[in-house]
């Protein structure tokens, strides 16, 4: 199963053996799955942190500055996304992806929602005074198959921007 499809599929029927889930109140299920995004989002960052961070020399930090080093990073993989199938071509993109939204989370906050249409998360800065989103999945395949001109760091200097300048009831997405 793919990052994030979990949430698109229902579960299976508890058996009648087992404890049904009770929830103190104390609980906060709204908490509890936006932990299971983020926790869903840096598993797969961290699969790019662990592939790429030796080659280049620790960079993946999650900093702003280390969204140079993944456009990098995308660019080298373009040039063999040729000989990849869709579904490698795909986990890149959910991977890189999901770096791009945690650098995001960790530098701006947010919140993560499930997008339905486009079939991948999506980040909501600034709520509830205001809702800049950040979309990333298909910006990377985009910054695959166009070049330089879907430059990540560009694209994300633009939400960055955004979010400083954000005043209350505003509500853009950045795709």
């Amino acid at each position: 199963m793919k990052l994030f499809e979990f949430f698109k599929y229902k579960k299976a029927p508890v058996k009648d053996k087992e404890p049904s889930l009770v929830l103190s109140s104390g609980d906060n299920i709204i908490d509890n799955i936006q932990q299971e995004f983020i926790s869903m989002a840096t598993g797969n960052a961290e699969r790019i942190v662990r592939a790429f961070n030796s080659k280049y020399d620790g960079a993946f930090d999650y900093s702003i500055r280390s969204l140079n080093v993944l456009d990098s990073l995308i660019e080298d993989f373009s040039d063999f996304a040729d000989l990849s199938d869709e579904e490698i071509i795909d986990d890149f993109c959910a991977q890189a992806g999901s770096y791009i939204l945690e650098v995001a989370r960790r530098n701006y906050g947010g919140t993560y929602f499930w997008q339905d249409s486009l079939r991948q998360p999506l980040l909501k800065t600034g709520l509830p005074d205001f809702e800049i989103s950040i979309l990333t999945f298909e910006k990377v395949k985009n910054r695959i198959v166009n070049g330089d001109e879907d430059n990540i760091p560009y694209f994300f200097k633009g939400y960055s921007e955004r979010v400083r300048k954000a005043a209350k009831g505003d509500e853009v997405i950045f795709v």
